[in-house]
């Protein structure tokens, strides 16, 4: 399974664990990347929220779509912990599923936020 496939696939199962802010079910089918994902995520929710709402502008963390946060918080998670995934990759792919996922503006709002967390890391 490639890792678009792979993202795709924890963006699902974390999207619904947001819904129902019940316990994740990793299927031991699932490809390693994607439970390494969603185990990643799981475990860092509270430094990954973190880092986003510090780098939201004239935004609140509570006003974020589900398919949003999700997406940002698997994101933020290849950019602070992943350190194979290069930024661009993790970025893109944010958005591409935003395009899929999101509204019409889910991609602008994902690429600025991670925009300003990839310019504050590089500081």
């Amino acid at each position: 399974m490639s890792r678009k496939i792979a993202r795709e696939e924890a963006f699902k199962a974390l999207f619904q664990y947001n819904m129902n802010e019940d316990e994740v079910h990793i299927d031991a089918t699932m490809d390693e990347y994607t439970k390494r994902l969603i185990t990643g995520v799981i475990e860092r929710l509270d430094d990954i929220d973190q880092t986003i709402r510090a780098n939201l502008k004239r935004w609140s963390f509570s006003r974020i779509a589900f398919v949003e946060k999700t997406l940002l918080r698997i994101a933020v998670y290849e950019l602070l912990y992943e350190e194979d995934i290069p930024v661009g990759v993790a970025m893109n792919e944010a958005i591409e599923l935003a395009h899929i996922y999101g509204d019409t503006d889910s991609g602008k709002f994902i690429n600025g936020v991670l925009a300003n967390i990839i310019n504050e890391k590089e500081d």
